[in-house]
């Protein structure tokens, strides 16, 4: 006869593959439970490692918490062995390296955990939490109230853990880093949880850069495993990784490595359950003190231990900021430290410092203030410039410069300015500014998904209507301008409109404005307008507007007709633009741009390709190269120069274009034109071009913004007036210091702690530009000199504020690129030089790794690099060559000729 405890263990036999199904089977509603009475003790540890994305795990800087963990039952529901009351306790905290290190460089040696901690916060920390257990899932998170945010943060992380399911499949689960969507894989005693920690909502904080290219990118991955035995929780092992590199320079990166464990070391005799069918009673029970909280962390706000104040990091780097050191890497570094000081400032403590500077550093401050761009910075920026007064027009251009270039605008930063613009200036250059740098901002709200905010949809009204409203050709060329910078669609007829029927340079910034939008919106319509202006259909048109309609057709998908047309033209236009034409084909087939597909399909047609229409003569040229090459961006320079038919520069254009796969930027853009000089030299000016006003002048593009352009001269009068009395001194077109890069984000670790990283890139840049010109030896010069230096400091870090531990990654280098174009015009053809060359630069980079204490102990390892980049000068066409050895030899023949 079978004994009764027989027939139980056969009963149990044939439950357990039951039991096994159930819990692979992703219908099973069961999860892990914890036995009566019993007490179970773990091990757990959390690890943060910071590095280079290659450094090998041992340089890693970071640190170590370390505990026991006892869990034990606090109550089950009567009605539902799945709901659960546990309690988690920490004890016996430790804190230490992640590496082996020599005693010399552990900031932890010989301090107990209270020492590094303090009493009251490791009290805290060891205070128990309990969790409503629910099938596996945490709904309810009970701790103290008023505890630290670190430390709650901190218990949130290990109760984190405990958030499990036992069958796979996709679910959206709230744990310590937000609600996020998270894939579990069950494979026997074993389940694997994968979270997708990109899809996590959580309270964030910070900002990422305008455009792309200067942006930083980020890959993040999150894998739990857990082990079960005895249906509960017998290890845990969790590891997330964050990698961040900055998207112009991918060598520029760093790894964030958060790790936890926990593991099961034994069972013993554990405090009894409490009884009670409700929830809320059994917690009042336990401890009254306890209150629901959420198990999402909450903020921490890092706050800065021993920092100085603004007047004295002000003081401190005030020398670098002074005029003659504004093109040396220090002097970029200092403004970006400045910066991220001005973000913790408030505007009465701006506005002293602004109110007591003197003038030669003054617009150095005003760029670093604007740049901060905080509401007290902006406020302090407006307070301290008085716009009515028309004498103070350097500092409010500085302003208005760097609000054009702000990394993050918004809407209040629209706001202000719009308001400037509708109230008293009293300079009518920084009117023309104020409206161009709205234009500037319209368009980086917009690319942000802003184009509906009250502010953008009131400066797009008030730009658009002013153009349509305006009759001096001044507003006219001002509000295009502005249309420049926004390139909205809606003012695409508006622009058409100007371009075919307005004069002079107000159908030259219409069309360049329509030059600027994406493909997307050059349609039929538009190229059929630059088609009748490049053909002159209706009416005799400038040359440079006429190359500018060529440039838009040749960019944007041209047809097989439209192709051959601009071909067959050559030949039939006047001299210089017949070369003009001619050298930008060949430029677009040599640098196998879009459109020498199609181009080389016409060209099989012997009509258009014949010896008489590519064998033209003169000076003029189009030519593309690249600056840089590389895997994560290249660069591209574009030189284009049109002269006139007796010689004269008529104008010269030099981009640089920085890309990758995902993104472009238009880096500069120098314009250098010039009309109605053919009386100087008793020339005839060319067809179309004979009642120009006598006028030179540069525009330029920097950063994607369209600036205010500056004259040389103006009129016959102030042509002559300045001739005899010019220095060849340069003119400065922009000078400052400009935020490239600019991203802050917290990220919230699976332990509860919090890394910070923050990436920015500074320049300073100073462009100048200059035309001599010679009636004795007749000989013109034009020369744009661009020098820089550019900064980019990345600083990710883990502050408990009990321990801090991070890396300072940077690189920094300083540059010069001139521009000359020589002409000499005493013969035809006249024999024009043009070169361009790249000055020998250093190049910069370090790595610096630091753990510190509140107490001020300290760990610092700092490497470096230097190299110079070899000078060059960037290649041009073979004429080019050719034609500057003539112009060397004959300048050496004059310098030794007797006056």
């Amino acid at each position: 006869m079978m004994s009764d405890s027989t027939r139980l263990r056969e009963k149990i036999a044939k439950m357990m593959p039951c039991a096994f199904f159930a819990f692979l089977h992703p219908g099973h509603t069961t999860g892990p439970r914890i036995n009566n009475d019993r007490l179970y003790k773990f091990t757990y540890s959390t690890e943060v490692f910071i590095d280079r994305v290659k450094g090998l795990p041992e340089d890693s800087v970071g640190y170590r918490i370390s505990s026991g963990v006892d869990v034990n039952l606090v109550w089950r529901n009567p009605n539902n062995d799945d709901d659960q009351l546990i309690q988690i306790m920490i004890k016996d905290v430790k804190i230490e390296n992640v590496n082996e290190c020599p005693a010399a460089k552990n900031i932890f040696k010989g301090k107990h955990s209270e020492n590094i901690i303090g009493k009251e916060y490791l009290s805290a920390l060891q205070r128990p939490v309990v969790l409503q257990w629910t099938r596996g899932k945490i709904k309810n998170f009970y701790s103290y109230k008023n505890e630290p945010a670190v430390i709650q943060n901190l218990k949130r992380g290990l109760a984190s853990l405990f958030q499990i399911q036992l069958h796979s499949g996709a679910a959206r689960e709230v744990d310590v880093s937000g609600k996020c969507n998270v894939t579990y894989h069950a494979r026997e005693s074993q389940v694997t949880k994968i979270k997708a920690l990109g899809t996590c909502e959580i309270e964030k904080t910070g900002f990422t850069s305008h455009n792309e290219l200067l942006d930083v990118s980020t890959k993040v991955t999150s894998a739990t495993v857990y082990v079960l035995e005895d249906s509960f929780i017998k290890s845990v092992r969790a590891e997330e990784n964050h990698v961040l590199s900055l998207n112009f320079r991918q060598a520029t990166n760093a790894k964030i490595v958060s790790k936890q464990k926990l593991e099961l070391k034994s069972t013993e005799t554990g405090p009894r359950v409490i009884a009670g069918k409700q929830v809320a009673s059994v917690i009042n029970t336990l401890d009254s003190n306890y209150i629901a909280v959420a198990l999402v962390a909450e903020p921490v706000k890092n706050e800065c231990k021993n920092c100085p104040s603004i007047s004295e990091h002000w003081q401190a780097i005030r020398k670098q900021l002074e005029p003659e050191n504004l093109a040396k890497a220090e002097a970029t570094r200092s403004f970006l430290s400045f910066i991220q000081n001005l973000r913790e400032a408030k505007k009465e403590e701006i506005l002293h410092i602004l109110r007591s500077e003197k003038n030669e550093v003054l617009p150095q401050l005003v760029d670093a203030v604007t740049s901060a761009q905080t509401p007290a910075s902006l406020e302090a920026m407006l307070e301290f410039l008085d716009f009515k007064n028309g004498s103070s027009s350097v500092l409010q251009e500085r302003f208005l410069y760097a609000c054009g270039f702000a990394s993050h605008p918004n809407e209040l930063l629209l706001k202000s300015l719009t308001n400037r613009l509708q109230g008293q200036i009293g300079n009518s250059e920084i009117r023309e500014t104020v409206t161009i740098i709205i234009g500037a901002l319209v368009k980086k709200l917009c690319d942000k998904g802003g184009c509906k905010l009250p502010a953008v949809v009131r400066a797009k009204k008030l730009i658009l209507g002013g153009l349509d409203r305006a009759k001096k050709e001044d507003d006219v060329k001002m509000y295009l301008l502005a249309m420049k910078n926004a390139l909205l669609p809606e003012a695409i007829p508006l622009l058409l409109k100007y371009a075919e029927s307005g004069e002079g340079p107000i159908s030259n910034i219409a069309a360049t404005a329509l030059q600027r939008y994406n493909t997307s919106f050059i349609t039929s319509e538009v190229k059929e307008t630059m088609n009748r202006i490049y053909h002159q259909n209706h009416k005799i048109y400038e040359k440079t507007l006429r190359i500018t309609a060529a440039a838009i057709i040749f960019s944007n998908n041209p047809s097989y007709m439209e192709v051959k047309n601009l071909l067959l033209s050559i030949g039939e236009l006047p001299l210089e633009m017949n070369k003009y034409m001619l050298s930008l084909v060949q430029d677009i087939l040599r640098f196998e741009m879009p459109a020498s597909k199609m181009i080389r399909k016409v060209l099989k047609d012997m009509v258009v390709h014949n010896y008489d229409r590519f064998s033209k003569t003169g000076s003029s040229s189009a030519y593309s190269g690249y600056v840089t090459r590389g895997p994560d961006a290249s660069s591209t320079y574009s030189l284009d120069i049109l002269y006139s038919g007796s010689g004269i520069l008529r104008s010269s254009n030099m981009n640089i274009l920085l890309f990758n796969k995902n993104a472009q930027l238009h880096a500069s853009q120098v314009v250098i034109e010039a009309q109605g000089l053919e009386s100087i030299i008793a020339a005839s000016a060319d067809e179309g071009e004979e009642n120009l006003e006598s006028f030179a002048g540069m525009s330029a593009i920097l950063l994607d913004v369209q600036l205010r352009p500056v004259a040389f001269f103006q009129g016959y009068g102030d042509l002559m007036s300045k001739m005899f009395s010019a220095t060849g001194d340069p003119m400065n077109v922009v000078k400052g210091l400009i935020l490239l890069t600019d991203y802050s984000q917290v990220i919230q670790l699976q332990s509860g702690l919090k890394a910070s990283a923050e990436f920015q890139g500074g320049l300073a840049i100073d462009i100048s530009g200059g035309m001599e010109f010679s009636l004795w030896y007749r000989e013109s010069k034009t020369s744009v000199k661009n020098r820089g230096a550019v900064v980019v400091v990345g600083n990710i870090f883990v502050d408990s504020f009990f321990v801090k531990a991070g890396m300072e990654t940077s690189f920094e280098t300083e540059a010069t690129l001139n521009f000359i174009s020589t002409v000499q015009f005493s013969e035809y053809p006249f024999l024009v030089c043009m070169q361009m060359d790249k000055i020998e630069s250093p190049f910069r980079q370090y790595v610096t790794k630091y753990e510190s204490l509140p107490s001020g102990k300290r760990y610092i390892s700092r490497k470096g690099k230097v190299k110079l980049l070899a000078g060059s000068e960037y290649p041009l066409h073979q004429e080019n060559s050719n034609m500057c050895r003539k112009v060397f030899s004959t300048q050496s023949d004059f310098s030794n000729s007797w006056f």
